[in-house]
């Protein structure tokens, strides 16, 4: 039965029809930009309003529908990345409103890839699954090659495409040997399916190391500081709210719902590298000058934060991680887009050439003082609850993970706060004095939802945790 969940894919197709209706010269330029954003902000609400609608206490996928013979629904799990995507992508349209280098190709790439990711969010099939994963680099390939701001943009692409694709040959590998295994295809029969012991370990380390490219973990986290610095600011945001939680999406869906066996038994190596890769990546933050560099290794923290959760194997550790993924996303998204904004007055992101920044730039102060906060996990703040829940999980697990990844963070938090004071407080640097202006109307419209949601999950995170409860009651049965 066709069901309303279709909206979800057929409001997007909408847009891309918008933007190939321009080709011919149908829309304008400004009926364009305004149109693309209406009809992806109609997706956000009615996004909302599925959300109203949502079974919170049933754990087999919801309003399923068929397409092409193939199955597609959204759960506990899915329903929170398919709004996060949906919420972002109106925001990138805002902030590139004035660009105007391909300005409708860049439009169509955009919606390209929120529907390949709503796929991969929608999808029950574990063939299509892989399809769209790896479709999702293509749109990102282009937006960094052509879009971004430096001459080595074209290398980066390349380095993030081939690092990337490649790591994803051995998933391909691992679908054919479960399918040729079982006959099976649909993620959740697969769940209830028992793997001989002989193929079980090889089939999940095929399908992690992928995923641990995509997160990305430790040793596989190189080619994210490169492709966030020299992607656009809208690159950049796609990169680290969406991109990102497809591996610990697809660790979740996958290697903990279909092999929680060895997802057991590995898990010693899996705290082993998360907590290598948090230690690594703080101090690596502080050798950092480039502001969308110390992000991007933020980034490499809380999502190494986040699978260590999954990993505990507690009710409480996998609701933490899998908020913490959502809260990430949209405390990274708004810190890329105030260095972009930033950026675009003074094109430098070098922190010394700032300081005093609250003198000619009030508002900007303030938001990024709250957004860098909340990315410290700041009591009343998103990222405090993730970050909360998932140490007491651990502590619960082991204390000395507890500690390591306590020192860790602890390191990050003192960079940030010497960063803030550094940037934002001190003396006025004049060297750009006459081309900064503080946050125009539209800035502080992209920037105050960020700050309201952050603000509200962090007082109020039941929201996403009843959702997130029911999700961990149906791993922990296996």
């Amino acid at each position: 039965m066709f069901s309303c969940l279709c909206l979800f894919i057929f409001l997007p197709f909408i847009c891309l029809c918008n933007e190939l209706l321009f080709i011919i010269n149908f829309f304008t330029f400004k009926r364009l930009r305004y149109f693309s954003f209406y009809l992806s902000l109609i997706l956000f609400l009615f996004s909302l309003w599925f959300l109203s609608i949502f079974d919170k206490t049933c754990f087999n996928p919801q309003f399923l529908f068929e397409i092409g013979g193939q199955l597609f629904g959204v759960d506990h799990l899915s329903v929170w990345f398919c709004i996060l995507t949906v919420f972002i992508i109106p925001f990138c349209i805002v902030y590139s409103w004035d660009l105007l280098f391909y300005f409708r190709s860049y439009l169509i790439i955009i919606f390209f890839l929120e529907i390949f990711i709503l796929f991969i969010f929608l999808t029950c099939n574990i063939f299509i699954f892989y399809i769209f994963f790896e479709s999702v680099l293509i749109p990102m390939f282009l937006i960094i090659g052509i879009w971004g701001s430096q001459v080595r943009k074209v290398k980066a692409s390349y380095y993030f495409f081939i690092y990337t694709l490649f790591s994803s040959i051995l998933m391909l590998f691992g679908i054919l040997v479960i399918y040729f295994e079982t006959g099976i295809a649909d993620l959740y029969l697969l769940s209830y399916y028992t793997f001989d012991e002989s193929i079980h370990y090889f089939i999940w380390c095929f399908f992690f190391l992928s995923f641990l490219t995509k997160v990305p973990m430790f040793p596989l986290h190189i080619w994210l500081p490169e492709a966030h610095v020299l992607a656009p600011t809208v690159g950049s945001v796609i990169l680290a709210s969406l991109l990102l939680k497809l591996g610990g999406y697809g660790i979740i869906r996958i290697s903990l719902s279909i092999f929680p066996i060895a997802s057991i038994y590995f898990t010693p190596i899996i705290y082993v590298l998360c907590l290598l890769g948090m230690v690594y990546c703080s101090l690596t933050t502080l050798r950092q000058n480039d502001l969308k560099k110390i992000i991007a290794y933020s980034s490499v923290i809380h999502m190494s934060f986040s699978i260590l959760g999954l990993f505990s194997f507690s009710h409480l550790g996998i609701q933490a991680g899998i908020f913490s993924m959502l809260a990430h996303g949209l405390t990274s998204s708004a810190l890329f887009f105030l260095v972009g904004m930033l950026y675009d007055r003074t094109k430098v992101r070098l922190i010394i050439y700032f300081g005093g920044l609250c003198q000619g730039m009030p508002i900007f102060s303030f938001f990024l003082c709250f957004f860098s906060f909340s990315n410290v996990s700041f009591p009343a703040t998103a990222g405090f609850v993730g970050e909360l829940l998932i140490l007491i999980g651990l502590f619960e697990k082991n204390s000395l993970i507890f500690f390591i990844s306590l020192f860790g963070n602890g390191i990050t938090t003192i960079f940030c706060i010497w960063l803030i004071g550094r940037i934002i407080f001190g003396n006025y640097k004049v060297v750009y004095s006459s081309k900064i202006l503080d946050l125009s109307e539209r800035e502080i419209y992209i920037l105050f939802p960020f700050l309201f949601l952050v603000l509200l999950l962090g007082i109020y995170p039941k929201i996403i945790l009843d959702y997130t409860y029911c999700y961990g009651n149906f791993l922990l049965f296996f």
